[in-house]
């Protein structure tokens, strides 16, 4: 995770009480398809903001912005002493009301918001910016994202916002936040974008458009659009020491959400695309480590096999300088662009191979259908009944051991669920592969479920 000062920490937008969300217009097509707005290549540069009209994209934005309240109940222990002094009263229910932003994005009611605003919700309602207020139901959502897709029936037309193109945008341009920070329904900020490509998570799949417009607590899910109103981002994080604006916050780009909101109406989940190599984003001292000239770029240590990346050709100490014509200079780039795709998407790999430029076609594969192997064990992602039969909702299975050191654990290892490595939750292959990497050779603890049901913690 990038870090910003041993003061900040990075705080979702929304907490308990508040939680923040955007709205923004989609426009389908007769595909079914969210319809992006043509793009606009003309140069803003040296307005200042007292040059530029921000009124209109504010006037068109704030109406398909909306108030989302989310409603949970949960259970609350009962109380030892309380049940000493005045008897059993066994376990209650707490009722909690969180209220963020979401963006309507089709005039037939379907609303894109934070998973994180809409988590472990009982009941959603939303409130228009006419004060209407209609129950929502939930389409469907990706927490590693953290976009959610909702849908209302309104008795009318709703505004709605188009999607901008996420990756036309510039460091340096203006935008403004839409949203309801500390339910102040329907308020307008303006700043620029500071970065793209902001990686804030641990193992580098998700990356953000950072800007300085000023959002708040209750601006989760709310709408980052350009001084044209087309939708460029949904703002979902702050860094912040206080928990509160500090002059950083986080954006999914519009470009990834539009194709998740896609992947939810057209499949009912998130259709993931795999390229299927493994490495590290080059710097001066990455470079020199591995004797190399070259300091950007996607270094190549593995390629995973019956990859997309395998069959094309792609091989150890290649560098990924582009993918299509996006120049590839960092990690989050890379899976930024590969989120963006789906399974079976071909996709032209331009790869530094001693010293000289090679253009790979590489067929995306679904992730699901590959290994990853690791001191010579193989490991790979639970199905629904893996996770059935050993009562776990998470976790990675081994497939196959091929490393002779290790056969004597043959008969607990094959088949079994790793839970944990090395104290850290075994969520899934991506968080596992991630972890494994940085480790090269060296072994690591497993804390592992046998075929039988028996807990084992075994180093290897």
């Amino acid at each position: 995770m990038n870090k910003f000062g041993s003061l900040l920490t990075v705080s979702l937008l929304s907490g308990a009480v508040t939680l923040g969300a955007y709205k923004f217009f989609l426009e389908p097509n007769n595909s079914g398809k969210l319809t992006i707005a043509s793009p606009n290549y003309a140069k803003n540069v040296s307005l200042g903001a007292e040059n530029i009209d921000f009124t209109t994209a504010a006037e068109n934005t704030v109406h398909a912005v909306v108030h989302v309240k989310n409603v949970s109940v949960s259970k609350v222990p009962s109380n030892p002493l309380m049940e000493f002094f005045y008897g059993y009263q066994g376990p209650r229910e707490q009722t909690q009301i969180g209220t963020g932003s979401g963006v309507i994005i089709t005039e037939d009611g379907y609303i894109v918001t934070n998973n994180h605003v809409i988590q472990d919700a009982t009941e959603i309602e939303v409130t228009l910016n006419n004060n209407k207020s209609y129950k929502a139901k939930l389409i469907g959502t990706d927490s590693k994202m953290d976009v959610a897709l909702l849908k209302v029936d309104a008795d009318e037309k709703l505004p709605y916002v188009v999607f901008g193109d996420s990756d036309a945008i510039k460091v340096g341009e203006w935008v403004l936040a839409v949203g309801n920070p500390y339910n102040l329904n329907s308020t307008v900020t303006a700043g620029i974008v500071s970065a793209k490509a902001r990686n804030l998570s641990n193992n580098g799949i998700q990356s953000f458009i950072q800007t300085d417009a000023a959002v708040n607590p209750g601006n989760s899910g709310g709408a980052l659009v350009n001084t044209r109103g087309e939708l460029v981002g949904i703002n979902t994080m702050i860094s912040s020491p206080t928990g509160s604006y500090a002059g950083y916050s986080f954006a999914v780009p519009s470009n990834l959400t539009r194709k998740i909101i896609e992947d939810l109406m057209q499949f009912g989940n998130v259709q993931r695309g795999v390229l299927g190599v493994e490495g590290g984003e080059l710097n001066s001292n990455y470079a020199k480590e591995l004797g190399i000239k070259e300091t950007q770029g996607f270094y190549i240590n593995k390629v995973t096999k019956n990859s997309g990346a395998e069959k094309a050709g792609v091989t150890k100490g290649d560098i990924i300088v582009q993918l299509d014509d996006k120049k590839i200079t960092s990690f989050s780039e890379l899976s930024a662009y590969i989120n963006t795709k789906r399974p079976n998407d071909v996709i032209q790999v331009t790869v530094l191979r001693n010293g000289k430029q090679k253009i790979l076609p590489v067929k995306l594969t679904k992730k699901e259908i590959l290994n990853y192997e690791f001191n010579g064990i193989e490991f790979e992602d639970l199905d629904a009944a893996d996770k059935k039969q050993f009562n776990v909702k998470e976790g990675i299975k081994i497939k196959k051991v091929n490393n002779p050191e290790f056969t004597e654990y043959s008969d607990i290892l094959d088949g079994a669920i790793i839970i944990s490595i090395d104290g850290m939750k075994a969520k899934d292959m991506e968080t596992v592969s991630s972890y494994l990497a940085k480790k090269e050779n060296q072994k690591a603890r497993y804390q592992i479920i046998s075929k039988n049901g028996q807990m084992y913690s075994i180093i290897m």
